[in-house]
């Protein structure tokens, strides 16, 4: 991969891997040697029996997938009337059922979206700002709260200490907010944690960022839901019983709303964000103006039972407990590909109103809760406490309760955006499924969407919704990440030497030391609360991603290209190869009728049938093949297949399914400098779909000549070990279902064992 692309943010096109100077070479001497024995290109264009260009794809028919109930929208194929007749077949939803399915799917996730409408789905800087900042800024109803809970506990001189701790978080607020401002400009197209240390740092370090942040990811999502539904309880206490089911309808409703794409999603969540933002502020401007209209009398004297000493350790865990409020500061940094252009100014822009809003909000809470001598109370939280003390019972406290449960029940929405991109980052660096780097019919990422939703519900209902259980797990492992990214910005200045880079790497140097120090802290008097489990996850997860991309480089280095002196494979040495020759119009079959000889007759389900629908052939020169083979990439096992199809001397069209047109143009250039060998058409599939399209473009070949047995050649490639195969798609299991119930069409592999 070039550096360039692996510094800027994924796209479809990246699908298509980059041929490198080695490879393009040896790909140029294959197509040399296939020259000496296949014969000219040319012959074997004349040798198909149908014009392979049957026009563009996207959008009338809408084809399902037969066992998948996958629908996606494709086009008429050409504009023969037979073709019209093919995107019918092709599987328009012919049941009740499978219309219902349609619909209920285009009314929850709306209709799909090309490749080119990644640019509009990108956000506004004000719709932004909520949905990134809805993680970091929710914090402020939980993070003060975790802090006191822990002082309590060593009574009133405990408590007094919250005022300084408070000044030191603030500050950590502060120096990292401003660290992760110089990420965004040496890192314009995105610098997440992973990004920057991988660059600086290393792949492991690289790794232990990434696994910080999944972990912090979906960890983001049960503690934020669960936070939520606390402060739903704390209203209305009759719903205590029902917080799981609660917890998992939200995830449900967050996952639905993010399939329908970033810009549609930040839309539906923006609004709870600035609603939040503005009840807090009311209750710190309130509560404060009536304790300066009363001159600021002495805070009460809680009564609480001192049940330890305050000791550094009881010091270090209330300082790391309340260290969560800087959770969700670098969502920002990671989804800077998300704005509108100019993308990175926008993102610093955004960053700095997050800052100082969450800095607004945290420090006038620790205020007011200081004016008010308010503690942690059973079946209350302590936001609820300031609410009630500033507006008592009536319709602004229950403003302020229901903003709060629904910031923080959509808070889960900005690991919605992150934990997605970082899966595909990873992907496309192989050390996660290449599944996760495809974008679904809304441009989002949705395998990664889907992970997320199935991992937070079984952490959310394995810890029954309880925050205090859940927040001991979560601060250790964004803060690895944030410690590693700080590590990984001080290397980049130091070689970089850019303008200003003396600052920019104190500021860093700043950031990250605090960063290493809440880590470590956390680490230690968190480990047997529960961070443990968070350090093992990361560590597995390590683990895991350099097992996967060990296999991902094994099997690329048994299918790279390399040059050889053997014929291609079924031609014996010294043989010539020739294409056979295209039957002539007297040659084909008396049974194939015209669409102007004779109208095709209808079944009583309504489905036109063809004399050419029927497998009557009963001996060999009845058959007439054609062989599509289609191609992903050109490498070993693709020109394998290539080769296994020209081998049996019948006319072979090669199909590439390209995302873009910039993909496209880079295939037709790798094929070129193969030779030109044989018959290649690139389908621009703009909803990133294979299956459909592929099966509407061998239909509209079908319906040219309705007597052609298409055998469709798939190169697949077996790995030895069972739990490799999630990490390859199924394709040949998908076109073989899809394509079984239509007739003369065969499926095959041409398997390539790693």
């Amino acid at each position: 991969m070039t550096e360039e692309r692996s510094t800027r943010p994924p796209a479809p096109s990246d699908l298509l891997p980059d041929l490198t100077t080695g490879q393009l070479s040896a790909l140029h001497q294959i197509g040399r040697e296939w020259g000496q024995v296949t014969g000219e290109p040319r012959e074997w264009r004349r040798a198909l029996p149908v014009d392979p260009n049957v026009g563009s794809y996207p959008a009338r028919h809408q084809v399902r997938q037969p066992r998948y109930e996958r629908f996606v929208t494709v086009s008429e194929l050409g504009g023969d009337p037979r073709t019209t007749l093919a995107s019918e077949s092709a599987g328009e939803a012919s049941t009740p059922a499978g219309r219902a399915g349609y619909r209920l799917r285009r009314v929850l996730l709306g209709p799909a979206l090309k490749s080119t409408a990644l640019v509009r789905e990108r956000m506004r800087k004000l719709v932004a700002l909520p949905v990134l900042s809805s993680d970091a800024l929710s914090s402020v109803a939980y993070g003060p709260e975790a802090m006191l809970t822990i002082l309590v506990i060593g009574g009133v001189a405990g408590l007094s200490l919250s005022l300084p701790i408070a000044l030191v978080i603030m500050l950590m607020m502060l120096a990292v907010g401003l660290s992760y401002r110089q990420t965004i400009r040496a890192y314009p197209n995105g610098g997440g944690s992973y990004i920057v240390a991988s660059h600086n740092l290393g792949r492991t370090p690289g790794l232990l960022a990434a696994g910080g942040l999944i972990v912090d990811y979906v960890l983001t999502v049960a503690v934020s839901i669960a936070a939520g539904i606390a402060a739903i309880t704390s209203a209305v206490p009759s719903l205590s019983a029902a917080t799981v089911p609660i917890g998992l309808g939200v995830i449900a409703v967050l996952l639905a709303g993010n399939l329908r794409g970033v810009r549609q999603a930040g839309l539906l969540f923006a609004a709870p964000t600035y609603v939040f933002v503005l009840s807090v502020g009311a209750v710190i401007v309130v509560g404060l103006v009536d304790a300066a209209l009363r001159g600021f009398p002495p805070a009460p004297t809680p009564q609480v039972n001192a049940t330890t000493g305050v000791t550094l350790f009881l010091i270090l865990r209330a300082f790391t407990s309340g260290a969560t409020a800087l959770t969700g500061i670098e969502a920002i940094t990671n989804a800077v590909p998300a704005f509108r252009p100019v993308e990175w100014r926008n993102a610093r822009t955004a960053l700095t109103w997050m800052i100082l809003t969450l800095l607004a909000l945290f420090g006038g809470l620790m205020a007011l809760i200081l004016v008010t001598g308010t503690i942690p109370a059973k079946g209350e939280t302590v936001l609820s406490q300031l609410a009630r003390h500033s507006f008592g019972t009536g319709a602004m406290y229950v403003l302020v309760q229901a903003s709060t449960a629904a910031i923080l029940l959509l808070a889960a929405n900005t690991a919605y955006n992150d934990f997605p991109r970082v899966l595909s980052l990873l992907a496309r660096d192989h050390h996660a499924p290449r599944g996760f780097m495809r974008m679904g019919d809304r441009l989002a990422y949705s395998n990664g969407i889907l992970l997320l939703s199935v991992a937070a519900a079984l952490v959310f209902a394995s810890f029954g919704g309880d925050t205090t259980s859940l927040i001991p797990l979560y601060a250790v492992g964004v803060f690895l990440a944030f410690t590693l990214s700080q590590a990984g910005m001080v290397v980049h200045w130091w070689r970089s030497r850019a303008r200003h880079w003396r600052k920019s790497l104190a500021f860093n140097a700043t950031g990250g030391v605090m960063c290493a120090g809440v880590f470590v802290t956390a680490a230690i008097v968190k480990f047997s609360a529960g961070a443990w489990v968070a350090l093992l996850a990361v560590a597995a997860f390590v683990v895991l991603a350099l097992r996967i991309r060990v296999h991902y480089d094994a099997v690329g280095n048994a299918l790279r290209l390399r040059p050889h002196t053997a014929p291609a494979p079924g031609v014996p040495s010294g043989a010539v190869r020739r294409p056979p020759e295209a039957p002539t119009p007297e040659e084909r079959p008396e049974t194939e009728a015209t669409a102007e000889q004779a109208a095709p007759d209808t079944n009583a389900a309504g489905r036109a049938e063809r004399p050419g629908d029927q497998e009557v052939e009963e001996t060999p020169e009845e058959i007439h093949h054609l062989s599509v083979v289609p191609v992903e990439t050109l490498d070993l096992a693709n020109i394998r297949a290539l080769a296994y199809a020209a081998s049996l001397r019948q006319p072979v069209l090669a199909v590439h399914l390209s995302p873009s047109e910039e993909e496209a143009e880079r295939m037709r250039g790798y094929w070129l400098h193969w030779g030109d060998h044989l018959p290649l058409e690139v389908v621009v599939t703009p909803y990133r779909t294979i299956i459909a399209p592929l099966v509407n473009y061998i239909e509209a070949l079908r319906e040219q000549r309705s007597d052609l047995t298409i055998t469709v050649i798939l190169p697949e490639v077996v790995p030895r070990r069972w739990w490799q195969r999630v990490l390859h798609d199924r394709m040949a299991f998908r076109l073989r279902h899809a394509l079984r119930e239509r007739p003369r069409i065969v499926v095959t592999t041409v398997p390539f064992h790693v």
